[in-house]
């Protein structure tokens, strides 16, 4: 009997689509740093530097962010409920914290977390996510208009699948984009309509470039569905205004589109003329109700102050669709039976957290603040510092958790990525990262404006390892320039 010696499955072989997409936070740069890691850890001392420092992606508790007490309470709790009869929990745990786990348990089927649930979610805590959007936005919010996810991205991926149809189904994106947007529309066959950020307006949206990039797709014959909007931004930081929400609205109305609203940093504000406002409020303001305008507004437990990223815990708000579609959502969101338990029981939390007069308000109202103030802290930190950099240009970051500055490096620089055979961001990141241990992340993977170069880099290394890496960078960036400029280089004290 002969045999097939031949690989069942190679390179080659794979879907095409996979090979296409890229996804940069987690792409080569980790690669890199987990190969320098991997040298440190065998060869301590071996590297100019003492520890990698993780800026590529917003992952807070493994940067140095402490978790919630409130939530890290409850959840213990929930995952143990024979500890809720036991005396020494009044001596462990809140009573707030066992009052809201008792009332989350008994609502759970079986009580018990090790079980599947409805694959919306829990019926209460769909009700506590949609009691908090009614108090966040004044407008009312049904559970039924809920479904709770394993973080956004999974949220984001079940619409692009309810969306896309063909190829000739375009979904308008910013650039710079988050690349889950880019990523999923490839692997779902759709095609990717891009609209640009202006940077020199501060990353403004201008709706006269969102309708040149319309009337475009239409024209190449495509089937524009709808528009992807990132609030406040990521990677560009910058928070909308409310009168270029009202544009969007109407623009979308007007256009039969649906808005895709990415609003996951929406605790994430650091300028005083600006405040976080959902797409659904704004519309609603304008009169319009769901008979007018489809939208979908998607957050997560990942990001913000809560930083619960590991826990997959999000939902997405629907409105303006038939029964039948959300039927046909149901169903799309019954192939993995159910969202993890623990992510949907930190949703709800997050949606609905202590009030005035609880007992652990006090304490998670501190919490929150010093989480807040820190944010700010450092984003204003790294912005000065980048800012401070020969050749380097940085917008204020106004929100989220990430800071874009743009490189304008020497011509000998371009020209010695390219004869390595990489983009410019590409060589300086990875320079970046072989000097210094700083991984960042390069802008070409956010799809950056062409004949642009910028890094993208997350504000939440906490201080200290701020304060250690600023030294550092600068001292990096400054031998860079001089290396191609034609001077000798030098990396002097990149240890301390």
């Amino acid at each position: 009997m002969s045999y097939n010696k031949t690989p069942s499955i190679t390179a080659e072989t794979i879907n095409p689509k996979v090979k296409i997409f890229s996804y940069e936070p987690c792409g080569e740069i980790v690669r890199r740093a987990e190969r320098l890691q991997q040298e440190m850890d065998e060869n301590p001392d071996s590297l100019p530097f003492p520890e990698i420092i993780h800026c590529n992606l917003g992952n807070p508790q493994t940067l140095g962010q402490w978790p919630v007490t409130f939530f890290r309470e409850v959840i213990s709790l929930c995952d143990n409920p024979s500890l809720l009869d036991r005396e020494e929990a009044r001596a462990l745990f809140s009573a707030c914290a066992i009052k809201r786990a008792r009332k989350i348990v008994n609502s759970i089927p079986g009580k018990e977390t090790g079980g599947y649930t409805n694959s919306r979610g829990v019926k209460s805590l769909r009700q506590a996510v949609a009691d908090g959007i009614s108090a966040r936005d004044g407008y009312p919010s049904k559970p039924d208009d809920i479904f709770l996810t394993d973080g956004a991205s999974a949220a984001v991926n079940m619409m692009l699948q309810i969306l896309i149809r063909s190829h000739e189904d375009g979904i308008l994106c910013p650039l710079p984009e988050y690349p889950l947007y880019s990523a999923s529309i490839i692997l779902h066959g759709g095609t990717m309509v891009p609209y640009n950020l202006t940077e020199d307006r501060g990353w403004g949206l201008e709706i006269f470039e969102v309708k040149r990039c319309l009337e475009e797709a239409r024209s190449a014959g495509l089937t524009v569905r709808a528009m992807v909007v990132i609030n406040p931004g990521n990677p560009t930081g910058q928070v909308l205004s409310i009168t270029n929400q009202e544009e969007i609205v109407e623009f979308c109305r007007k256009e039969g589109l649906v808005i895709l609203a990415d609003e996951v940093y929406q605790e994430n504000v650091y300028v005083e003329n600006k405040r976080f406002h959902s797409f659904k409020k704004v519309a609603r303001s304008l009169g319009y109700d769901e008979k007018d305008l489809s939208i979908v507004s998607f957050h997560s437990v990942s990001m913000g102050f809560y930083g619960e990223s590991g826990r997959r815990g999000g939902y997405m708000e629907i409105t303006g669709f038939g029964d039948d579609v959300k039927g046909e959502i149901y169903k799309l969101a019954s192939v993995t039976i159910c969202p993890n338990i623990a992510g949907q029981i930190l949703t709800s939390l997050i949606m609905d957290p202590p009030k005035l007069g609880d007992e652990s308000f006090e304490s998670f109202e501190a919490e929150k603040e010093r989480i807040h103030s820190s944010f700010w802290k450092r984003a204003k930190t790294l912005e000065k510092a980048f800012s401070s950099l020969e050749g380097v240009s940085c917008n204020n970051i106004e929100g989220a958790l990430y800071i874009f500055p743009r490189l304008h490096l020497p011509s000998l620089a371009i020209k010695a990525a390219k004869r390595e055979g990489v983009s410019p961001d590409v060589f300086y990141t990875h320079r970046l990262l072989d000097a210094t241990g700083i991984a960042v992340v390069p802008g070409s993977g956010f799809h950056q404006v062409s004949g642009t170069i910028h890094i993208r880099c997350t504000i939440l290394p906490d201080e200290d390892k701020i304060a250690a890496m600023i030294p550092r960078l600068k001292a990096f960036h400054e031998s860079f320039m001089n290396e191609f400029r034609g001077s000798e280089p030098y990396m002097n004290d990149l240890r301390r």
